[in-house]
């Protein structure tokens, strides 16, 4: 056995290391990062913190996947979209996957300390931990609300990348976490009823799987409605205008139908829909906040 590990770990690519950062998922995170950096400034965002801060904010990013990776190996072998991932196949060997996380870390709090400051790199960190410590090693097991509480390690990027440039935190960025934190429940629970039988037989106490669909619904509607209303907050305290909230308006009304779609059970496949339309909602929130801004300053 010891041999056929080493065979494929020395089989690794560099797409297996790259699979390990969840490429895609920090690719969102950057998104909102980039927001935040320009959200914090009416001049421009220098170009050594626009390349370097990201870069830095990414690299951690990756590095707590990669611990997610480890950490996950034996959930991720029981369940279907994920038993073919680099750690759980053997590719690559769980010291290899840890080494790699902590030198991506490294560099990673190097560039944040080198190109930003220091309360973007201790904030880095903190979120780094949060997630590869806090929610991975102990609340993913521990708790059915652990996305709730472990959404906070998520929700920072906008945060970081605000605080990267400026070197100080303010209302403004918190509203950003603010929303990412409550639109993380009603994402995930989406994906977490569409895999309920998966996170049931790998023992992970989901909210579908501790307290039901029904139930879980019921909360995804409440979340959903809770993050309609934290998403108007930035055009209530004039941090942005009018093109934000009509787009905050029109894509918070079709969560809000997806929410309510999935809650009557209403259409085949709407957990797993209600999942793919929270990403580009997200995706595209933010991008309405950045054009927005920059209406503004052309007024």
């Amino acid at each position: 056995m010891a041999t056929v590990l080493t065979a494929h770990a020395a089989s690794a690519s560099w797409r297996d290391y790259l699979e390990l950062t969840k490429p895609r998922v920090v690719l969102l995170m950057l998104i909102t990062s980039l927001v935040g950096m320009f959200l914090a400034t009416r001049a421009g965002v220098p170009w050594t913190v626009l390349l370097f801060g990201n870069l830095g904010i990414g690299l951690c990013a990756g590095a707590a996947a990669a611990v997610n990776h480890v950490v996950d190996r034996r959930i991720d072998s029981i369940m279907a979209r994920t038993h073919k991932r680099p750690v759980t196949s053997g590719r690559v060997s769980p010291v290899a996957a840890l080494a790699f996380a902590l030198a991506l870390a490294i560099a990673g709090m190097s560039l944040l300390l080198l190109f930003t400051n220091e309360l973007a790199a201790w904030l880095t960190l903190a979120s780094l931990l949060g997630y590869a410590v806090i929610y991975t090693g102990f609340l993913k097991r521990a708790t059915p609300q652990n996305i709730v509480i472990g959404g906070l390690a998520g929700a920072a990027p906008p945060l970081l990348g605000w605080v990267a440039v400026t070197g100080h935190l303010s209302a403004e960025p918190l509203l950003l976490v603010l929303i990412i934190f409550a639109w993380t429940p009603p994402h995930f629970w989406a994906l977490a009823i569409h895999r309920k039988d998966e996170y049931a037989k790998a023992d992970i106490p989901m909210l579908p799987v501790t307290h039901g669909e029904h139930y879980t619904k019921v909360h995804i509607l409440l979340y959903t409605l809770a993050m309609f209303a934290v998403t108007l907050l930035p055009y209530a305290i004039h941090m942005s205008g009018v093109l934000y909230l009509g787009c905050a308006l029109l894509l918070g009304g079709r969560f809000l139908h997806w929410a309510w779609v999935l809650y009557r059970d209403s259409k085949p496949h709407a957990a797993i829909n209600t999942f793919k339309y929270s990403i580009w909602y997200l995706f595209l929130l933010f991008i309405a906040l950045l054009a927005d801004h920059y209406l503004l300053l052309n007024v």
